[in-house]
């Protein structure tokens, strides 16, 4: 028996117990919702003493209880967003180990997807402590099992416990809700925000009311044709406002693959609200911006298509510069990026660099360490851009090819628009040239010079080969043009080497030295970036001078290049008649209109609102997921007020730099009228709620998130119930279910009757009344495949059998076989259960894809942009300047793009995520991982500390000027300090101090609450260490936000001076 095969000791497996002389029974049983329930708490603890004995036996493989297929159940982890594909152990009911999918990516190689279930159980594969630990996050004894109604002020956290069905009543039918605590206002309900109910009449006015936007139909026009329909509407004289019913607004956070599509068959196609956010500028969302601009193609006069990520293929790569992240403790993910990583450095194949404030472990192991100044990414790019250029180190021949046929004939699969020719206006570049603007072709041809002479050029024309000249300024029949590549070149010498050196503070010969090695692997290199460069206002920009490098190398789709990974089989149907075609399956759905409250994905000068510059707040044209800007513009009522809001999976309060601004919001009654979230416990927002109700957690519930382009080979995850909910037993049309976001979304559908849910939800004959109903058909159009031939075998009989023996402790609330197998007909349940065998599809290890021989298997295979005209057309919405089409270096901005700065104080604060933390639900509050880092610091340079007067372990206040003295100040609740002990370290760039972020609680169990006039007494040990948000810069123009990237919008994490001032 080989080592992975071999049963690990529990504490050698999910990490300690917590502080000595705390046993795992007095944590599961310090009091609070789940840890109230005494007979739970001790069948948790029976299962675990069974396991401990079980371990001290000694006993052989075949005999030890967790090494058997029937004690196992796949699934899918979410300590963090890369969704590890897990094994849960399950032991009388109980989870009690959680290791990783040996079928999956977290195993080099991965098992073959034939391999028997019994031989899986026996193979672990890897998984970070994050994820072991999840049993600690399952079975937190703060989890919320009962629906709460707020019984004091919001924020006060006094409550009572409520059944469900009457929630659901009283937030769909309104009424006066609160008066029981003097609250005699009325609250409106959703049933009175449910307006426009009509498929047909909706589509119409949508189509109208966009003409009216675009200037193409007057108002007066509209109205007269709507009359009778005129109350349905926010505001008449501005119908591209939309519907009443966009006045309620899902702020879903973190919410993933499976559940968002469901959440948007509910609030789109079902309620007919266009606002839906995602936290995704939270996070990354420039990042994402920014390779959609690089990767839109053109067709039928516009720009779209572009995918969001591309990593480098770290399989084969011979360099790698990382930007702002890494492979060991954060990006997508560790378990399966870091070995791939660690070979290749280990065998000295690979080179790695990491550009990054802070020296972290993935910097302690690379072969340089660039400790950039933050927000200067742009800067480094650039400059490292102009020694390429200056000394011929890009790919002429691959920059010159200008479609199609001329990559193909190079023998490439992309290409680029560096030799197109743009249009130089006024204020700068501008649209692209066109053939016709000179008489040599259509509207949608582009140009390029060949030798001085102007050509036209398709750039997806695959028959006729275009090569342009890459440098050439001049005019052309009286306009003046530039190729993009010139553009850019320009903006790269606009200072001198030493000049961008004083910028980003790495020196001339670092910065000479990584763009010669970048340029000296041929195609196996490669830029990666992530959270880093993006999340602040010029973030868009950094992206893109970042991919910019990737683009002058054209190493897309080559062995150890830049990959788009392997893909997914599509999980909602629509690639062949076999699958289920989800998103066509939903009779009378309605047709959401109108700008969204963060305007995201609209154009201020396509609007009714246009009056000139500058716009009230701003417009996200390019952008969506605009997270940190919905509640503020709901306070602003700007484009209009918000009724109610459900937040799910996300704390916009706590996670959203100068969250205080938006608790303020959210305790202001008359600003958010109804306010109810879904959650697992009492967080740092949702205590601001109206009512809470009980979330199912990770490994309670369904989903099919997706793997990272780092994986080469064709991956679909499907998460699924491992253990029954904890939490209350509800019913939902007719049937048992649990509390959970999905039951909340189908009993308000069935309150209001909303199309796409309920019996004949999908089509007649398929029901949409449990959760299954819908997560059950992506499993079977993984298990169906894209195409002819490509399903994977039905479970066998023996392989029918485990999959129930391995559920017999599944109570019927969440699985009944035969209902199940209904969700997805008889004739696909055998092939679904291979799936959820396997806890998703996997394809088998095969060398010719992770080592190809020539290109990489699965291919972009379509244009790369160096400009982005998409962008360069369009113009800032409040100071009216023309955005860029290239990337370029930007200070940090405010609102209005004037420099905000803060240079008054001495540091620049900085966050990041340490490998055990990054999620609310993992430091300070989960026991295990608590164990090994029970708080926070303040990270700084141990020079700068001492300038400072700190010495280490020294306790200081972290303050700036949106947060002088430095403190948290919570709306009807104490105020809360930011104050940590100093750690004084030679790997941190001077002047720069980092935090790292999931510590400083005061919600999520850390203080006490009160629930049915009892005190439930909060652990002081999860107010541990500092969270740093409320230091970040407040936006001087706005007020109630943070500072946000105009293009991107992401928000500002890094762009803060603040001060330390002893404690």
């Amino acid at each position: 028996m080989s080592d992975r095969e071999k049963p690990c000791k529990l504490a050698d497996h999910v990490g300690a117990l917590p502080r000595k002389g705390v046993s795992r029974r007095a944590v599961l049983m310090s009091g609070a919702f789940l840890g109230g329930s005494a007979l739970l708490m001790s069948r948790i603890d029976g299962a675990f003493r069974l396991l401990s004995a079980a371990e001290a036996a000694g006993l052989p493989a075949g005999n030890y209880p967790l090494a058997k297929a029937t004690s196992v159940i796949y699934s899918c982890c979410l300590q963090c967003h890369t969704a590890c594909p897990i094994k849960v152990k399950i032991l009388n009911g109980v989870a009690v180990k959680i290791d990783g999918n040996p079928y999956s990516e977290n195993l080099i190689p991965n098992l073959n997807y034939n391999t028997s279930l019994s031989r899986a159980a026996k193979i672990d594969a890897l998984l970070c402590p994050k994820g072991q630990a999840g049993i600690q996050s399952l079975y937190d004894p703060y989890r919320l099992v009962k629906v709460l109604k707020r019984k004091g002020p919001r924020g006060s956290n006094t409550w009572e416990v409520i059944p469900f069905d009457r929630a659901i009543t009283e937030i769909v039918d309104g009424g006066r809700l609160f008066k029981g605590i003097g609250e005699n206002r009325h609250v409106p309900g959703l049933k009175d925000l449910y307006v426009m109910r009509d498929a047909k009449l909706g589509a119409e006015m949508a189509k109208d009311s966009k003409a009216v936007a675009e200037g193409k139909m007057k108002v007066a026009e509209f109205k007269t044709k709507y009359s009778a329909h005129l109350d349905k509407l926010i505001d008449p004289d501005h119908p591209d406002l939309g519907p009443k019913n966009n006045q309620f607004l899902g702020m879903w956070g973190r919410i993933e693959h499976g559940r968002i599509e469901f959440g948007k068959r509910f609030m789109n196609g079902g309620f007919g609200s266009q606002n839906l956010i995602e936290h995704t500028t939270i996070c990354e969302q420039s990042h994402h911006i920014a390779y959609k601009e690089a990767t839109h193609q053109y067709k039928d006069g516009k720009w779209s298509g572009g995918i969001t990520h591309m990593k480098p293929d770290s399989f084969n790569s011979e360099f790698i510069i990382y930007f702002g992240t890494g492979f060991v403790e954060a990006n997508f993910g560790p378990p399966a990026m870091c070995p791939k990583v660690t070979e290749g450095v280990s065998s000295g194949k690979l080179k790695v660099v990491v550009v990054d404030p802070r020296m972290s472990k993935s910097a302690s192991r690379a072969w340089k360490w660039l400790p950039v100044k933050p927000t200067t990414d742009a800067a480094l790019a650039l400059a490292m851009i102009q020694w390429i250029i200056a000394n011929k180190r890009f790919d002429a021949g691959y920059l010159a090819a200008a479609n199609k046929a001329a990559a193909k004939a190079a023998k490439e699969t992309t290409w680029s628009n560096a030799s197109h020719l743009v249009k130089i206006e006024k204020d700068g570049p501008g649209a692209f040239l066109r053939a016709a603007d000179l008489g040599i072709g259509d509207k949608d041809g582009f140009v390029v010079m060949q030798g001085g002479t102007p050509v036209a050029v398709k750039a997806d024309d695959d028959k006729n080969a275009v090569t342009g000249d890459l440098d050439f300024s001049g005019e052309l029949k009286g306009i003046k043009a530039k190729t993009a590549f010139t553009i850019l070149k320009e903006e790269a010498f606009s200072k001198t080497l030493a000049q961008w050196s004083e910028i980003c503070g790495i020196p001339v010969a670092d910065i000479e030295t990584v763009a010669k090695e970048l340029t000296s692997h041929g195609k196996k290199a490669g830029v990666e970036f992530y959270r880093g460069p993006v999340q602040q206002t010029n973030g868009y920009y950094n992206a893109q001078a970042l991919i910019a490098l990737n683009i002058l190398i054209g190493n897309a789709d080559h062995k150890g290049g830049m990959s788009v990974g392997g893909g997914h089989w599509h999980e909602f149907g629509g690639k062949q008649k076999a699958q289920f075609d989800v998103n066509k399956m939903h009779p009378g759905k309605l047709t959401p209109f109108g700008h969204k409250i963060t305007r995201e994905g609209s154009s201020y000068e396509k609007s009714t609102l246009f009056k000139g510059y500058p716009a009230k707040r701003a417009w996200f044209p390019f952008t969506g997921n605009v997270y940190q800007e919905a509640l503020p513009s709901a306070s602003d009522a700007y484009p209009y007020d918000v009724k109610a809001v459900w937040l799910h999976m996300g704390s916009p309060g706590f996670a959203a730099p100068a969250g205080q601004t938006a608790l303020k919001i959210l305790a202001d009654t008359e600003k958010i009228p109804l306010f109810f979230s879904t959650d697992i416990v009492i967080g740092e927002s949702s205590m601001y709620a109206d009512y809470i109700f009980p979330d199912a957690a990770i490994w309670e519930r369904f989903a099919n998130p997706h793997a990272s382009p780092d994986v080469p080979y064709i991956v679909s995850k499907f998460r699924q119930p491992t253990v029954t909910p904890l939490t209350e037993v509800v019913t939902v049309y007719g049937e048992k279910t649990h509390s959970s976001f999905e039951s909340v979304a189908l009993a308000i559908a069935e309150k209001l009757n909303l199309p796409g849910f309920g019996k004949d939800g999908f089509a007649k004959g398929w029901d949409l009344t449990r959760q299954e109903d819908w997560y059950l058909k992506m499993a079977a159009n993984m298990a169906v495949g894209d195409k002819d031939g490509d399903a994977v075998p039905d479970a066998s009989f023996d392989e029918m059998k485990t999959f129930i023996e391995a559920r017999r402790h599944l109570k019927p609330s969440i699985f009944r076989q035969e209902r199940w197998e209904k969700a997805v007909g008889a004739d696909k349940w055998k092939k679904t259960v291979t799936v959820l065998n396997r806890g998703g599809r996997w394809a088998d290890w095969n060398p010719e894809v992770v080592n190809p021989k020539g290109m990489l298997v699965k291919k972009y295979g379509k244009q790369m942009n160096l400009y982005s005209e998409h962008v360069a057309k369009a113009k800032h919405s409040l100071s009216g300047k023309r955005f860029s089409g290239v990337a370029r270096y930007n200070t940090p901005a405010d609102a209005a793009g004037k420099p905000a700065l803060d240079m008054e104080m001495p540091l620049q604060l900085i966050t990041y995520k340490d490998i055990l933390g990054g999620q609310s639900r993992t430091l300070p509050n989960n026991y295990w991982l608590s164990s090994i880092l029970p708080e926070n610091y303040i990270l700084i340079n141990a020079k700068s500390a001492a300038s400072l007067g700190f010495k280490e372990g020294e306790k200081a206040r972290l303050v700036s000027l949106s947060s002088p003295d430095g403190k948290w100040h919570l709306p009807n609740r104490n105020a809360v300090d930011m104050v940590g002990k100093i750690k004084a370290v030679e790997g941190m760039a001077p002047g720069v101090i980092a935090v790292s972020w999931s510590f400083g609680h005061w919600g999520y169990g850390a203080s006490d609450a009160t629930v049915d006039g009892k005190t439930i007494r909060g652990d002081k040990r999860r107010t541990t260490g500092l969270c740093p948000n409320a230091a970040m810069k407040i936006d001087p123009v706005l007020k109630n936000s943070c500072m946000t990237d105009p293009i991107g919008g992401s928000a500002s994490f890094y762009e803060t001076r603040v001060n330390l001032v002893r404690a």
